[in-house]
């Protein structure tokens, strides 16, 4: 999954973009197994097994309902979660924004949309389409000049393990749905890690992702943070169901004469 969510905004604008679905072979596989599960259920009745047709049926609609709440977290629930997340944080203006994994450029229109000249939203993808549908630079691109944002958006390709900024770049650093595509837990901490070294003193970084994202706060604790939070986004972010839920996890860091540390909260 990454950053995606189709018809996504904040601050009240009406948006024009194009988002995709996350993983959409995810959906796509259920949907096929409700299929033939009905298939086999139709069979049943046929055949006169009547006592055989309600676990087919059951698992069917089990399947559409899993179907259903993953293309309503993609569609629908990230939408309202960051909105409700951006609204929270004093965007100034001409701050400098960091999108890591941006996909097609949902989050990172938004935070655009909030920003303006000489700010800069900044999106940086390697761009796998199994990440997301249609996922290419020129899709973000396309998105930036119907949602009116091209002057301050800029697009990079490039690893979130290895960022090609400089230390302390950015007011606000967002991943939505991204990291979690890293394989390998040590690889997932240099990516948080790098976000923090490119992030400025007195910066926010938002990370929404499933419950890896409890764990980001461990690689959180070493570097100059404080006020380390995570919380459940609830059942608008159940993707297929409650067995993968996800969080979001905040923090901010230190100024320089400030002590590291500042604990942590989860909910």
């Amino acid at each position: 999954m990454n950053a995606a969510g189709a018809r996504f905004t904040g601050h009240g604008h009406a948006p024009h973009g194009h988002y995709g679905i996350d993983a959409p072979l995810i959906p796509l596989s259920y949907a096929l197994g409700a299929v033939v599960a009905l298939v086999v259920a139709a069979f049943a009745v046929a055949r006169g097994w009547g006592a055989s047709l309600w676990t087919p049926l059951a698992i069917c609609l089990a399947l559409l309902m899993c179907a259903a709440l993953f293309l309503h977290a993609s569609l629908r629930g990230k939408r309202r979660a960051w909105r409700q997340q951006l609204d929270e944080l004093d965007l100034q203006p001409g701050c400098r924004v960091l999108d890591l994994g941006c996909g097609r450029g949902a989050v990172l229109m938004a935070l655009a949309h909030r920003i303006a000249p000489p700010g800069r939203a900044v999106g940086v993808d390697l761009w796998h389409n199994i990440d997301q549908f249609g996922n290419a630079p020129a899709a973000a691109e396309h998105n930036a000049e119907v949602e009116g944002v091209e002057d301050r958006v800029q697009l990079c390709t490039g690893d979130i393990t290895a960022l090609p900024f400089a230390d302390d770049s950015f007011d606000l650093i967002v991943s939505s749905l991204a990291i979690h595509n890293i394989a390998a837990p040590q690889d997932r901490t240099t990516a948080v890690r790098e976000a923090v070294r490119v992030l400025r003193p007195g910066g926010t970084l938002a990370i929404m992702d499933l419950s890896f994202a409890r764990r980001y706060l461990d690689a959180l604790r070493d570097p100059p943070m404080r006020d380390l939070r995570v919380r459940d986004l609830g059942w608008r972010m159940w993707w297929t169901g409650p067995w993968m839920r996800t969080w979001l996890a905040t923090a901010t860091k230190a100024e320089s004469e400030q002590v590291p540390g500042g604990g942590s909260q989860v909910a």
